[in-house]
């Protein structure tokens, strides 16, 4: 896989949480951390997406915000 995306984080799928329209996709990384994402439901079945798969999230992003209390 090549891509140009440099945000690209290992882990493996938590939970596939099925909504009507979209599911989310919680992924657990090495670390312990969480990262969720929101994806079509067409998507989570055309990547066989399930509970202990193997997965990359890809950040692709031109602008990120960074927020301070």
């Amino acid at each position: 896989m090549k891509i140009s995306a440099r945000n690209i984080l290992k882990g493996k799928v938590k939970q596939v949480i099925v909504g009507a329209v979209n599911d989310e996709v919680v992924i657990t990384l090495a670390c312990g951390q969480e990262v969720v994402s929101v994806i079509t439901k067409e998507s989570v079945e055309a990547l066989d997406l399930a509970a202990g798969k193997e997965v990359y999230a890809i950040i692709k992003a031109s602008n990120i915000m960074v927020g301070v209390d």
